[in-house]
Formats: structure tokens, sequence, C-alpha cells
């Protein structure tokens, strides 16, 4: 996935934020609903955070230099990782400080009491229609995995990064609309608390999950299956008679680093055994694009053992 692929999704999911965000402070300042806060400031943290991914996604289309020669890629990775902390902290942890306080001093929604739930239903609106754009954007690239399974798997953090904000929000919206509902039914404020303290954990919970997924990509991760498969079998060829070792890993979504001891037949001579480590790499390449910077090194098996 390129880095441009998910920039319709981000793109989305900050223009119905920054809209739902206006509209939850307002509904906050008529009404006073800690969920409400809690929400609007979860809007604004979700907003930074696709500015973040629309900006790791242009940093990483600078060219390598002397500083990083293998480029920066990676930089995708760091700033999904920023994204996480933003939603633990600005977002989770505020909400259930929020809860704590509207717990020890509970207080009915007396003034526009109505209002929140239209916010609610509006938020639900516009939340709904960012999600199904991340959906959509990412179904090609999921193909017939499961959407856990694509978080889990995907090399790109952009779209699972929207799809876990943006479920999130739906959820969230649930929380608030039901502490809010039951805040006016029953007079109790507590309740407006549970619904903050809810979407405390919720954020708290998801932000816990990106920053595990993230962590795991700016260590290096090996590419999926099918392409080391693909890769070890394009070595083999005329002049390369196995594989002896092979380290694959991730420099960032769309490139692989292929380092590789490769059995070279016997008797080769330099030009020979040269031709054969060039055509070597050219089928790695045509196998697997992503290959793109490759380090063979020729050896013979019994004297690697």
């Amino acid at each position: 996935m390129s880095a441009n692929t998910g920039t319709k999704a981000i793109i989305a999911a900050l223009s119905a934020n920054l809209g739902i965000a206006v509209t939850k402070f307002v509904a906050f300042s008529l009404s006073g609903s800690s969920s409400m806060l809690a929400e609007a400031v979860h809007s604004v943290a979700d907003s930074g955070n696709q500015v973040l991914l629309l900006w790791g996604g242009k940093e990483a289309r600078r060219r390598p230099d002397a500083k990083h020669p293998f480029g920066y890629g990676r930089g995708r990775y760091f700033w999904s990782f920023i994204v996480a902390l933003v939603l633990f902290s600005l977002g989770g942890l505020f909400a259930l400080y929020e809860a704590y306080e509207k717990y020890r001093h509970p207080e009915g929604i007396e003034s526009w009491p109505w209002v929140p739930v239209a916010v609610v239903v509006v938020a639900i609106v516009m939340e709904s229609f960012s999600l199904r754009t991340a959906v959509r954007e990412a179904r090609p690239v999921k193909g017939k995995q499961g959407w856990f399974r694509f978080v889990r798997n995907s090399k790109s953090p952009e779209l699972p990064v929207v799809l876990l904000e943006d479920t999130a929000a739906l959820l969230g919206l649930i929380f608030a609309g039901l502490g809010v509902g039951l805040t006016l039914v029953t007079g109790d404020g507590r309740w407006d608390s549970a619904g903050s303290a809810a979407i405390g954990v919720l954020l708290v919970t998801v932000a816990a999950v990106l920053a595990v997924e993230m962590k795991s990509l700016l260590l290096g991760e090996s590419p999926a299956p099918e392409h080391l498969r693909a890769i070890e079998e394009a070595l083999v060829g005329e002049g390369v008679a196995g594989v002896i070792h092979l380290r694959v890993m991730h420099l960032g979504p769309e490139e692989l680093l292929v380092a590789a001891k490769i059995e070279a037949e016997p008797g080769l001579s330099l030009a020979d055994l040269a031709a054969a480590i060039d055509a070597a790499e050219a089928r790695s390449r045509a196998a697997v694009p992503l290959a793109q910077t490759i380090y063979l090194e020729p050896d013979l098996r019994h004297a690697a053992a």
C-alpha cells in the first residue's frame, strides 16, 4: 500500500472530527455534560492524530540521504506511535479524570438538557460516513483476511489507525449517549460520569493496541509469509544452488531489506558469480516488487556449515 493510500480516509476522518469537536464543545458549554466534554476532547485528539498521519505520509516520501541511507519510510510508524500516545493521554486519561471529578461532584443536566442527545445523534451520522470511507479504502487492501487480522498484519499504519479511531469514536458516542440519556431520565449525574469513564477505558484500550502494533513495526517486522517464500524461491536459479540464510525486514510499508547468504555453484568464475547474483536480485524484485534493497553474500554450503 503506497503512502498515498488511505489519505482519502484520513481527510474524511479529519473533516468529520473537526466539525464534531465544535458541536460537542457547544453541547458541553450549554449543558455541562461530562460525557460531552470527554467526547469533545476525544474529537480534538483524533483531529490532531489525523494531521500527524498526513505529516508522516509526507515525511516518508523524502529521498534517502547520507544521514538516513535507507530512507524515511519508518517515519510513518513513528508518527502512528505518537498517535497512540495522544489517544492514550489527551483522550483516554482526560476522560477518566473527568469521570472521577464528575463522580465526586455529580450534577444533573439542567440547562439545554436535550442538546447533548441531538449532538450525539448528529455525530454518529458523521462518524458513520467517516468509518464507511475508511472501510471502503481498506477493503481492497484487506483481501480475504478478517478485520482484526488486517489490523494486526498490515504493514501500512494509516488505515488500521483510522479504522480503530473511527470505531472507537462510534462506540464512544454510544457510551456518551447512554450516560447523558440515563442522567436525564434519573437526574443522577453519576450516569454521566459512568459514560465518561467508559469512553476513557475504551480510548486507553485502543491506544494500547495501537502502541503494541506500532512498536513491532518500529523494531522491524518480517514480510508476509508468502512474500518470504517467494523471495527465497526466486533467489535460486542459474549459478545459485540454494539459500543458506535469509533475513528480510520492512524498511517501510513499501520497501523490504533482503539480506541472504546464497549457495553458489562450485567452479564459477568471478564474472559468472557476479552475473548469477545480479540475476538472483532481478528475480527477487520481479517476484516481490517490495524487495528493493538486496544484499547477497555467496558461499559454499559446506564452508558455511
